[in-house]
Protein backbone atom coordinates (compact mmCIF):
# COMPACT_ATOMS: atom_id res chain seq x y z
CA UNK A 1 0.00 0.00 0.00
CA UNK A 2 1.25 3.51 -1.32
CA UNK A 3 1.99 5.83 1.76
CA UNK A 4 0.62 9.39 1.78
CA UNK A 5 4.02 11.03 1.37
CA UNK A 6 4.48 8.44 -1.66
CA UNK A 7 0.89 9.80 -3.25
CA UNK A 8 2.30 13.26 -3.03
CA UNK A 9 5.38 12.67 -4.84
CA UNK A 10 7.85 12.67 -2.06
CA UNK A 11 10.69 10.02 -1.92
CA UNK A 12 10.44 7.62 1.26
CA UNK A 13 13.36 8.13 2.27
CA UNK A 14 13.79 11.77 2.40
CA UNK A 15 10.43 11.57 4.69
CA UNK A 16 12.71 9.08 7.18
CA UNK A 17 15.38 11.18 7.27
CA UNK A 18 13.45 14.45 8.02
CA UNK A 19 11.63 12.73 10.47
CA UNK A 20 14.55 10.96 12.21
CA UNK A 21 16.41 14.44 12.36
CA UNK A 22 13.23 15.66 14.69
CA UNK A 23 10.85 17.69 12.43
CA UNK A 24 7.71 17.96 12.38
CA UNK A 25 5.55 17.08 9.02
CA UNK A 26 2.15 18.28 8.08
CA UNK A 27 1.23 16.69 4.36
CA UNK A 28 -1.49 19.26 2.29
CA UNK A 29 -1.50 21.61 5.17
CA UNK A 30 -3.20 24.99 4.50
CA UNK A 31 -0.80 28.54 4.71
CA UNK A 32 -4.21 29.46 6.38
CA UNK A 33 -3.05 28.20 9.66
CA UNK A 34 0.28 30.18 9.34
CA UNK A 35 -0.02 33.65 7.97
CA UNK A 36 -1.35 36.24 9.55
CA UNK A 37 -3.72 36.88 7.30
CA UNK A 38 -5.80 33.59 7.59
CA UNK A 39 -6.09 32.15 4.07
CA UNK A 40 -3.94 31.13 1.24
CA UNK A 41 -3.77 27.22 -0.41
CA UNK A 42 -2.45 24.41 0.99
CA UNK A 43 1.30 23.47 0.16
CA UNK A 44 2.13 19.77 -0.37
CA UNK A 45 4.43 19.36 2.71
CA UNK A 46 4.77 21.82 5.51
CA UNK A 47 8.21 21.25 8.00
CA UNK A 48 8.65 22.37 11.39
CA UNK A 49 12.54 21.95 12.16
CA UNK A 50 12.83 21.30 16.26
CA UNK A 51 16.48 23.28 16.19
CA UNK A 52 18.75 24.98 14.02
CA UNK A 53 20.76 21.73 13.48
CA UNK A 54 17.59 20.16 12.10
CA UNK A 55 16.87 23.41 9.81
CA UNK A 56 20.11 23.33 8.52
CA UNK A 57 20.16 19.60 8.04
CA UNK A 58 16.58 19.94 5.88
CA UNK A 59 17.54 23.10 3.75
CA UNK A 60 20.32 20.35 2.33
CA UNK A 61 17.90 17.67 2.30
CA UNK A 62 15.69 19.81 0.29
CA UNK A 63 18.39 21.50 -1.77
CA UNK A 64 20.33 17.79 -2.65
CA UNK A 65 16.27 16.71 -3.69
CA UNK A 66 15.94 19.54 -5.75
CA UNK A 67 12.86 20.81 -4.05
CA UNK A 68 11.29 24.04 -4.29
CA UNK A 69 10.98 25.44 -0.94
CA UNK A 70 10.20 28.59 0.84
CA UNK A 71 11.35 29.65 4.91
CA UNK A 72 8.48 31.03 6.43
CA UNK A 73 8.77 32.71 9.56
CA UNK A 74 5.87 33.83 11.55
CA UNK A 75 4.09 34.78 8.01
CA UNK A 76 3.36 38.09 9.21
CA UNK A 77 4.01 39.83 6.00
CA UNK A 78 3.00 36.91 3.77
CA UNK A 79 -0.16 36.74 1.43
CA UNK A 80 -0.15 32.94 -0.19
CA UNK A 81 -2.46 32.80 -3.50
CA UNK A 82 -5.58 30.54 -3.16
CA UNK A 83 -4.57 27.75 -5.09
CA UNK A 84 -1.86 24.53 -4.56
CA UNK A 85 1.22 25.07 -4.22
CA UNK A 86 4.24 23.52 -6.09
CA UNK A 87 6.80 24.38 -2.64
CA UNK A 88 7.57 23.05 0.23
CA UNK A 89 7.75 25.66 3.15
CA UNK A 90 10.07 25.32 6.29
CA UNK A 91 9.25 27.17 9.51
CA UNK A 92 11.91 28.93 11.62
CA UNK A 93 9.56 28.95 14.43
CA UNK A 94 10.91 26.46 16.81
CA UNK A 95 14.61 28.39 16.04
CA UNK A 96 14.78 30.94 18.76
CA UNK A 97 17.59 31.46 21.43
CA UNK A 98 18.33 34.69 22.41
CA UNK A 99 22.11 35.51 23.71
CA UNK A 100 23.64 38.28 25.81
CA UNK A 101 27.10 39.82 25.81
CA UNK A 102 27.07 43.27 27.45
CA UNK A 103 24.87 45.43 25.14
CA UNK A 104 24.74 42.95 22.41
CA UNK A 105 22.28 40.71 21.72
CA UNK A 106 22.32 37.84 19.13
CA UNK A 107 19.07 36.65 18.35
CA UNK A 108 18.05 33.25 16.15
CA UNK A 109 15.67 33.90 13.20
CA UNK A 110 12.82 32.34 14.08
CA UNK A 111 12.41 34.55 17.77
CA UNK A 112 9.62 37.02 17.54
CA UNK A 113 10.05 40.37 17.54
CA UNK A 114 8.14 41.09 20.40
CA UNK A 115 9.87 38.46 22.68
CA UNK A 116 13.45 40.53 21.71
CA UNK A 117 11.88 43.92 23.13
CA UNK A 118 10.46 41.95 26.46
CA UNK A 119 14.37 40.29 26.84
CA UNK A 120 16.20 44.01 26.31
CA UNK A 121 13.66 45.67 28.33
CA UNK A 122 14.52 43.13 31.01
CA UNK A 123 18.09 43.63 30.61
CA UNK A 124 17.43 47.33 30.56
CA UNK A 125 18.72 47.94 27.13
CA UNK A 126 17.85 50.97 24.79
CA UNK A 127 17.15 50.84 21.32
CA UNK A 128 14.40 48.77 20.00
CA UNK A 129 11.57 50.85 21.77
CA UNK A 130 9.67 51.89 18.77
CA UNK A 131 9.64 48.69 17.22
CA UNK A 132 7.96 47.13 20.51
CA UNK A 133 4.76 45.21 18.70
CA UNK A 134 6.75 44.64 15.26
CA UNK A 135 4.41 41.61 14.28
CA UNK A 136 6.90 38.60 12.91
CA UNK A 137 10.24 37.27 13.43
CA UNK A 138 13.53 38.51 13.86
CA UNK A 139 14.65 36.84 10.77
CA UNK A 140 11.71 38.58 8.39
CA UNK A 141 12.21 41.63 10.43
CA UNK A 142 15.69 41.79 8.90
CA UNK A 143 14.60 40.13 5.16
CA UNK A 144 12.71 43.66 4.39
CA UNK A 145 14.29 45.93 6.49
CA UNK A 146 11.44 46.71 9.11
CA UNK A 147 10.80 49.61 10.27
CA UNK A 148 8.25 51.71 12.25
CA UNK A 149 7.59 55.52 13.64
CA UNK A 150 11.06 56.35 11.97
CA UNK A 151 12.86 53.98 13.28
CA UNK A 152 14.23 50.78 10.91
CA UNK A 153 15.93 47.57 11.98
CA UNK A 154 19.69 48.60 10.37
CA UNK A 155 20.15 51.05 12.94
CA UNK A 156 20.80 48.56 15.66
CA UNK A 157 22.12 45.67 13.74
CA UNK A 158 25.69 45.20 14.13
CA UNK A 159 25.89 41.38 11.62
CA UNK A 160 23.73 38.78 10.13
CA UNK A 161 24.83 35.25 10.14
CA UNK A 162 23.52 33.54 6.85
CA UNK A 163 23.71 30.00 5.34
CA UNK A 164 24.11 30.12 1.46
CA UNK A 165 23.59 26.49 1.14
CA UNK A 166 27.31 25.72 1.38
CA UNK A 167 29.10 27.72 4.28
CA UNK A 168 28.26 29.94 6.92
CA UNK A 169 28.84 33.54 6.09
CA UNK A 170 28.70 36.62 8.38
CA UNK A 171 27.70 39.82 6.61
CA UNK A 172 27.27 43.86 7.74
CA UNK A 173 24.68 46.02 7.36
CA UNK A 174 26.74 47.25 4.71
CA UNK A 175 27.32 43.54 2.86
CA UNK A 176 23.30 43.67 3.50
CA UNK A 177 22.49 46.20 1.43
CA UNK A 178 19.73 47.87 3.21
CA UNK A 179 16.92 50.36 1.75
CA UNK A 180 13.55 51.34 1.94
CA UNK A 181 11.88 47.91 2.80
CA UNK A 182 14.76 46.03 1.00
CA UNK A 183 17.70 44.11 1.55
CA UNK A 184 20.30 41.66 -0.15
CA UNK A 185 18.10 38.74 0.79
CA UNK A 186 15.05 39.40 -1.06
CA UNK A 187 16.89 39.54 -4.51
CA UNK A 188 19.23 36.26 -3.33
CA UNK A 189 16.72 33.62 -2.09
CA UNK A 190 20.09 31.08 -1.78
CA UNK A 191 20.37 33.23 1.16
CA UNK A 192 18.79 32.03 4.51
CA UNK A 193 19.04 34.43 7.45
CA UNK A 194 20.19 32.42 10.62
CA UNK A 195 20.53 34.93 13.59
CA UNK A 196 21.22 38.90 13.85
CA UNK A 197 23.95 40.44 16.24
CA UNK A 198 22.08 43.68 17.88
CA UNK A 199 23.90 46.67 19.36
CA UNK A 200 21.92 48.38 22.26
CA UNK A 201 22.80 51.00 24.69
CA UNK A 202 22.14 50.51 28.62
CA UNK A 203 19.21 52.53 29.99
CA UNK A 204 16.48 53.21 32.55
CA UNK A 205 14.02 50.11 32.70
CA UNK A 206 11.21 52.19 34.08
CA UNK A 207 11.58 54.91 31.21
CA UNK A 208 12.35 51.98 28.11
CA UNK A 209 8.70 50.38 29.22
CA UNK A 210 7.01 53.64 29.10
CA UNK A 211 8.53 54.34 25.57
CA UNK A 212 7.31 50.69 24.36
CA UNK A 213 3.53 51.05 25.90
CA UNK A 214 3.34 54.75 23.94
CA UNK A 215 4.47 52.67 21.39
CA UNK A 216 1.76 49.94 21.64
CA UNK A 217 -0.92 52.31 22.27
CA UNK A 218 -0.06 54.37 19.26
CA UNK A 219 -0.38 50.82 17.60
CA UNK A 220 -3.33 50.07 18.58
CA UNK A 221 -5.07 53.37 18.09
CA UNK A 222 -3.89 53.88 14.72
CA UNK A 223 -3.89 49.82 13.33
CA UNK A 224 -6.82 47.33 12.73
CA UNK A 225 -4.94 44.81 15.04
CA UNK A 226 -8.49 43.16 15.92
CA UNK A 227 -8.64 41.92 12.64
CA UNK A 228 -6.44 39.31 10.19
CA UNK A 229 -3.93 41.26 8.06
CA UNK A 230 -0.35 41.29 6.84
CA UNK A 231 0.06 44.78 7.78
CA UNK A 232 0.74 47.71 6.00
CA UNK A 233 -0.37 46.44 2.25
CA UNK A 234 1.97 49.19 0.18
CA UNK A 235 5.01 50.70 0.17
CA UNK A 236 5.62 54.38 0.65
CA UNK A 237 6.28 55.74 -3.36
CA UNK A 238 8.05 58.98 -1.85
CA UNK A 239 9.25 60.54 1.22
CA UNK A 240 6.06 63.12 0.75
CA UNK A 241 3.39 60.94 -0.10
CA UNK A 242 1.22 58.99 2.39
CA UNK A 243 -0.43 56.15 1.21
CA UNK A 244 -3.10 55.53 3.90
CA UNK A 245 -4.18 59.24 3.51
CA UNK A 246 -4.17 59.12 -0.53
CA UNK A 247 -6.28 55.72 -0.03
CA UNK A 248 -8.38 57.73 2.72
CA UNK A 249 -9.27 60.74 0.42
CA UNK A 250 -10.32 58.24 -2.46
CA UNK A 251 -13.32 57.89 -0.23
CA UNK A 252 -11.87 53.96 -0.09
CA UNK A 253 -12.44 53.44 4.06
CA UNK A 254 -14.07 50.40 4.65
CA UNK A 255 -14.60 49.30 1.27
CA UNK A 256 -14.77 45.80 0.26
CA UNK A 257 -14.34 43.11 -2.30
CA UNK A 258 -15.89 40.03 -1.44
CA UNK A 259 -14.45 39.53 2.47
CA UNK A 260 -11.60 41.74 2.52
CA UNK A 261 -11.81 45.51 3.34
CA UNK A 262 -9.90 48.46 3.40
CA UNK A 263 -9.57 49.40 7.10
CA UNK A 264 -11.89 51.60 8.42
CA UNK A 265 -8.89 52.69 11.38
CA UNK A 266 -6.22 52.39 8.76
CA UNK A 267 -6.24 52.91 5.34
CA UNK A 268 -3.16 51.48 4.36
CA UNK A 269 -4.21 48.28 5.88
CA UNK A 270 -6.25 45.56 3.98
CA UNK A 271 -7.99 43.19 6.57
CA UNK A 272 -9.40 39.98 6.25
CA UNK A 273 -12.90 41.24 7.55
CA UNK A 274 -15.48 37.78 6.55
CA UNK A 275 -13.12 35.16 5.72
CA UNK A 276 -11.92 36.72 2.47
CA UNK A 277 -9.95 34.43 -0.01
CA UNK A 278 -6.46 35.16 -1.64
CA UNK A 279 -8.26 36.53 -4.54
CA UNK A 280 -10.49 39.27 -2.42
CA UNK A 281 -7.32 40.73 -0.97
CA UNK A 282 -5.30 40.72 -4.69
CA UNK A 283 -8.44 42.58 -6.79
CA UNK A 284 -8.60 45.01 -3.77
CA UNK A 285 -5.20 46.04 -4.24
CA UNK A 286 -5.58 46.11 -8.07
CA UNK A 287 -8.47 47.87 -7.55
CA UNK A 288 -6.66 50.74 -5.03
CA UNK A 289 -3.03 50.54 -7.38
CA UNK A 290 -5.90 52.05 -9.97
CA UNK A 291 -7.23 54.86 -8.05
CA UNK A 292 -4.56 55.97 -6.69
CA UNK A 293 -3.08 56.19 -10.24
CA UNK A 294 -5.70 57.92 -12.09
CA UNK A 295 -6.19 60.52 -9.44
CA UNK A 296 -2.08 61.04 -8.35
CA UNK A 297 -0.58 59.35 -10.64
CA UNK A 298 1.48 57.70 -8.58
CA UNK A 299 2.02 53.99 -8.66
CA UNK A 300 1.96 51.81 -5.86
CA UNK A 301 3.94 48.72 -5.23
CA UNK A 302 3.15 46.28 -2.20
CA UNK A 303 5.35 45.50 0.80
CA UNK A 304 3.64 42.44 1.40
CA UNK A 305 5.18 39.49 0.05
CA UNK A 306 2.98 37.15 -2.11
CA UNK A 307 3.21 33.39 -2.47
Amino acid sequence: MLSYATILGFDRNLIEKLWNIGCDLFFQESLSHHVNFRLGGDVPLFIIPSSLDGFLETIKLLRDSKIDYRVLGRGTNILPTDDEKEFVVVSTERIDDISIDGETLTVSAGTSFKSLCLFALKHSLSGLEKAFGLPGSVGGAVYMNAGCYGWEIAENLVSISVFDGKEFLSLSPTEAEFGYRSSLFKKEKSLIILSATFKLVEGDKEDIQMLMLDTMRKRYEKQPLEYPSAGSVFKRPKPDFYVGTAIESLGLKGYMMGGAQVSEKHAGFIINKNNATASDVLKLIDYIKIKVRESYNVELETEIEIW
